[in-house]
């Protein structure tokens, strides 16, 4: 049996809560990229992850060669601000704490996702990236606020960018 042709396969996903603000701005980077899929090179996915990431770490077991993760991502920075993380295919070092699978972020999602392939096998993918925006408020209520609204059509030129270029560069054989 020879594995599937992932050499082209992206998947491109949308995590955070929806009901805390500026937690959401995964999800709406996805809406707007679904507004744009014509854009998006052959074999690129989206997924609204939500706060389901147990869901999106199984779904990755399916072979994907490149994840792009989008979130809110604090790391001090003015609200607002895009990161572009290059996280690589090993498992990221995170502490260890319970589970909570309504609160996962990157980091824990792509922990569990390690190991998942570790005790069932699957295929984990070859390039994984970030592309987060520093929130301004994470409170519970609905809708970005107006730093993080406004980061969100630049998010997604960032990940139709990434997604194009990973798809130009040769793959191994």
């Amino acid at each position: 049996m020879t594995e599937p042709d992932r050499t082209r396969r992206i998947l491109v996903a949308g995590v955070g809560n929806v009901f805390l603000q500026d937690d959401g701005f995964g999800v709406e980077t996805i809406r707007r990229l679904a507004d744009r899929a014509g854009e998006l090179p052959p074999g690129t996915e989206l997924m609204d992850a939500g706060i389901r990431g147990v869901h999106l770490a199984y779904r990755l077991l399916e072979g994907y060669h490149t994840l792009v993760l989008v979130d809110a991502v604090s790391r001090g920075g003015r609200p607002g601000t895009l990161y572009t993380v290059d996280v690589g295919p090993g498992p990221p070092a995170v502490p260890s704490a319970p589970m909570d699978s309504h609160a996962m972020d990157p980091a824990s999602v792509l922990a569990l996702l390690h190991d998942l392939h570790a005790g069932a096998g699957g295929t984990l993918p070859e390039a994984v990236y970030v592309i987060g925006c520093e929130p301004r408020a994470t409170d519970e209520g609905m809708g970005l606020t107006a730093p993080v609204a406004e980061a969100v059509e630049t998010a997604a030129d960032l990940v139709l960018d990434l997604v194009r270029r990973d798809t130009s560069v040769p793959q191994r054989s």
